[in-house]
């Protein structure tokens, strides 16, 4: 005849394995930094005057203004999920411009080679350079990337475009 009991010692680790697991991730809970902080800090090291303005909507997003070089540059995260998306954006040029066909060539041309991760592109008549990215996946490098690249692209070309193409 055999008896059945339970191992204790199974039982014991399962349950300590069990609770450190709970334990882990309540630590990775209460340190994790959210997207919206992460954010703030990249925008926080670059804001030229550090006057950062900053809009939250009800649904959970959040969009932030900052003045870098000669542009402003916009932020903006729709949420703190994975399918949620941050865009960045500044503008660089009102339009209609001087000679239109020539600064779309030079556009389209810039954007070939020119401007990493970002493009140009025509919102609300003016000329912008934006870049926007699911944040699946996204690390705190490339957060500070996109948001890097496209203050420089725009600020690196905004006094140049507005000399050549501005009215």
């Amino acid at each position: 005849m055999t008896t059945s009991e339970p191992n204790i010692q199974t039982v014991s680790t399962e349950s300590l394995l069990s609770e450190s697991a709970i334990a882990s991730e309540q630590v990775e809970k209460a340190t994790a930094v959210t997207y919206a902080e992460e954010i703030e800090t990249v925008i926080a090291s670059m804001a030229v005057d550090q006057k950062v303005m900053v809009g939250q909507s009800e649904a959970g997003g959040h969009l932030w203004k900052f003045k870098y070089g000669s542009v402003e540059v916009f932020v903006q995260l729709t949420g703190e999920t994975e399918d949620d998306t941050l865009t960045v954006w500044a503008f660089v040029l009102q339009l209609p411009a001087n000679n239109e066909a020539q600064l779309m060539r030079k556009l389209l041309e810039m954007n070939w080679l020119s401007t990493l991760e970002s493009h140009f592109a025509i919102v609300d008549n003016q000329v912008a350079v934006i870049s926007t990215r699911t944040m699946a996946e996204i690390s705190t490098g490339e957060i500070s990337r996109v948001i890097t690249i496209v203050a420089t692209v725009a600020d690196d070309n905004d006094d140049l475009l507005q000399a050549e193409f501005g009215q």
